[in-house]
């Protein structure tokens, strides 16, 4: 879960990619999955979609016991407010979700008015910036 995620546990983070616009996203779902890479796009395992997800700087070291590294990865489920803005989380958010302009590398991001189901975004109303 993102409340979860420690900032020394993404100190090694040099960048964040994100696979599609989040200008159009209240929140993300994130959590720090362990991949055999610092960088290049993970494989996902999970229902729905991975958003984005973080690469890491040289200096990172891999775990001893299994080699791999700890990244943050960034997905939404089928159920969530972008493809069921009537669904479940109308008017909430998912414990491990964050609204994805808090979100920084080395930042782990927090809870807004919007993530949490207030206002709707511009980007429902038809304005979109570039992310």
């Amino acid at each position: 879960m993102s409340s979860l995620i420690t900032e020394d546990e993404i100190s090694h983070e040099t960048e964040l990619v994100w696979l599609e616009d989040i200008t159009a996203l209240d929140y993300v779902r994130q959590s720090l999955d362990r991949l055999p890479t610092r960088k290049g796009r993970p494989a996902y395992h999970r229902d729905g979609r991975m958003v984005g997800y973080a690469v890491l700087g040289p200096t990172a070291k891999p775990s001893r016991a299994s080699g791999t590294f700890r990244r943050r990865v960034f997905w939404l489920l089928p159920h969530d407010r972008d493809s069921q803005p009537d669904g479940l989380y109308t008017k909430s958010a998912p414990a491990e979700a964050v609204d994805p302009r808090t979100l920084q590398p080395r930042a782990k991001g927090s809870k807004t008015e919007r993530s949490e189901g207030g206002p709707l975004s511009p980007a429902i109303h038809g304005h979109r910036t570039s992310a």
